[in-house]
């Protein structure tokens, strides 16, 4: 029963047309993501179409909770093609639909030194344009360069591992 409804939900999906998946890889490289979570995203029609064809940015996106409500700032939606009066400006601030309890918690830990909620993927559930944000601390310059090292070292030995599976 449950497997018919996951295929009857990937049925739509596709008929939807292609739901694009955008990912903020600089956040990882930025930030140590200490907790993730999901929230919908409140747009304009001609922005959901934009959302559709992609070339959004994430790059310089980050949350900010303001007068109880939590805004997805600095996003960039390229106006749509065929939208003409419609369209609004591209780097807006966005409002993102959270419970209660999800922005009382967020506004206590945000408001610890040095953690702040940045967007790692934008992406469509159901037809709907969600964002899952992530409560991070900004990394150092020596936490990168041993992530970098750790990814390395990582690809080297699956590198190897492949080598002698080969043979």
């Amino acid at each position: 029963m449950a497997k018919m409804k996951q295929q009857r939900a990937k049925a739509s999906e596709e008929s939807l047309g292609r739901t694009p998946s955008i990912d903020n890889r600089r956040a990882r490289h930025e930030y140590e993501i200490l907790e993730s979570l999901e929230a919908g995203l409140v747009l304009t029609g001609t922005e959901v179409k934009s959302l559709r064809d992609g070339g959004v940015s994430l790059q310089e996106a980050y949350a900010r909770v303001r007068n109880g409500e939590v805004w997805l700032v600095g996003m960039h939606v390229p106006p749509y093609k065929q939208g003409s009066f419609s369209n609004v400006d591209p780097r807006r601030a966005r409002k993102l639909l959270l419970h209660k309890d999800q922005i009382a918690h967020l506004v206590g830990k945000v408001a610890e030194k040095g953690l702040t909620l940045v967007p790692l993927r934008l992406y469509f559930t159901r037809g709907r344009a969600k964002v899952q944000l992530g409560l991070a601390r900004g990394k150092k310059l020596w936490d990168k360069r041993a992530s970098v090292a750790e990814r390395d070292a990582k690809r080297d030995a699956e590198r190897e591992t492949a080598r002698h599976a080969r043979r």
